[in-house]
């Protein structure tokens, strides 16, 4: 626009004062403004893009071939175009990285009219995660350098990595493991189908109770004992506040987290019993932001803005997959896995307190914690003091700071497991838990 007025203002002053070669000047370069700005924009706007990938979900390793297409409908050929295919940038500068591209994913082209070009790269997902592919960033211009376009094309896809599943060796650990069935040692919950043995009546005691053949054969009341009932599969809750998860252990802390969960969750399913997730993590798929009708922009910067998917992790409601049996819940859960963020919204005494009434009480709950507050500690004492067995494991590695962690757990009567490495998963119930 600068460069119009200035020419309009010299077009203006030529004829004042009657300067022909200056005011034949000023009609050249507004001609060639004007053209450029007409091909600049039917170049930019004439362009039409696809997107295909190989698969939508994938493993930890695997690579995804990801192919751009795009197509010249105008009548003019594109002088030049670059494209620039979008990935997340956070998971390429990460380090170590969590993602890998092999290819180029960036072109300048020529287009002929009515002609396609293709741009072809590969993605090799070294994280689990949500990941984000496209959409397309496109610029074009006039062949002078007078104007540009840029412009935001195709709907992203997005590709689901699952988390790592390391099998659980040796978990059978007497009536104290954290997984399987679990016997009660109150009888706050107990199975009429199992007769335990007899006793004299007490004041109190229902007529369903009442043992008759052993009143008649005594003379006096008697009322049967039912044994406990057993807790059968697991709850996994899992803590996910930034604040547990400080810069310098990360990626690392988080990954052995979800590993953890991961593997828990297939050794319960791989055993026929229920199994749930609760966290206070966000769900990527809550922040995805796809672009709208908006397709043209002034600068390059504002492009890649708008691409964007970076949004507040403040998430106040916390992710739920109820406790069931089969193996749609497992793939529900896995998934649910794959796509958790460190979130700033829900504390693990909060989260705690948020879900307890959906906590099923027959299940174990096994909270996977990378630190354990007083808060915390009481949270969860108080889901024992109600009757829900309870272990924690600790997500962390041997440092002055664990022990504080492991006494505000064991005051609060709860069992107590710490793992600090990845290598460690397999046997994380083969040990006996600190009480």
């Amino acid at each position: 626009m600068r460069w119009v007025l200035g020419a309009i203002a010299l077009l203006i002053i030529g004829y004042v004062f009657q300067l022909g070669l200056l005011v034949y000047a000023m009609y050249a370069l507004l001609g060639v403004m004007l053209v450029s700005r007409f091909f600049a924009r039917e170049w930019i706007e004439n362009l039409s893009a696809n997107r295909e990938c190989s698969r939508l979900s994938a493993e930890i390793g695997d690579k995804v071939a990801v192919i751009v297409n795009v197509k010249n409908r105008g009548t003019f050929r594109v002088a030049w175009l670059i494209l620039e295919d979008s990935v997340p940038r956070d998971a390429l500068q990460q380090r170590p990285p969590r993602i890998e591209v092999d290819g180029k994913r960036t072109a300048i082209l020529q287009i002929p009219p009515g002609e396609q070009k293709s741009l072809l790269y590969q993605v090799r997902f070294l994280m689990r995660g949500y990941y984000q592919i496209g959409p397309l960033l496109l610029e074009s211009g006039d062949l002078f350098g007078l104007h540009r376009r840029f412009r935001v094309d195709t709907e992203p896809l997005f590709v689901l990595v699952y988390p790592k599943v390391i099998p659980l060796e040796g978990y059978d650990i007497a009536s104290r493991r954290p997984i399987g069935e679990v016997r009660l040692t109150h009888r706050l919950f107990e199975d009429p189908t199992r007769i335990s043995g007899v006793r004299e009546y007490q004041n109190g005691d229902p007529l369903n109770r009442v043992h008759w053949r052993a009143t008649a054969r005594t003379g006096k009341l008697h009322c049967k004992m039912y044994e406990p009932s057993c807790i059968a599969g697991m709850t996994l809750l899992l803590d996910f506040h930034r604040s547990g998860y400080p810069d310098r252990f990360e990626p690392v802390r988080s990954e052995l987290a979800i590993t953890a969960a991961a593997s828990l969750a297939n050794a319960v399913y791989q055993m026929g019993q229920q199994i749930g997730l609760v966290t206070n993590a966000r769900d990527a798929a809550d922040r995805v932001r796809t672009e709208g009708c908006r397709r043209e922009f002034r600068t390059r910067d504002l492009a890649r803005e708008t691409a964007s998917t970076q949004t507040p992790s403040d998430r106040l409601r916390p992710v739920i997959v109820e406790t069931r049996r089969g193996p749609e819940q497992f793939q529900r859960i896995l998934e649910a896995l794959a796509r958790a963020e460190l979130t700033d919204g829900l504390t693990a005494a909060q989260l705690i307190l948020e879900a307890s009434s959906r906590l099923p009480r027959d299940a174990t709950v096994v909270a996977l914690l990378p630190e354990a507050s007083a808060e915390t500690a009481i949270a969860l004492g108080s889901l024992r003091r109600r009757g829900y067995a309870v272990v924690a494991i600790l997500i962390r590695p041997d440092d002055d700071l664990v022990a504080d962690d492991v006494g505000r757990l064991i005051a609060a009567g709860i069992e107590v497991r710490q793992l600090a490495e990845e290598a460690a998963v397999g046997g994380m119930c083969a040990t006996v838990g600190i009480r």
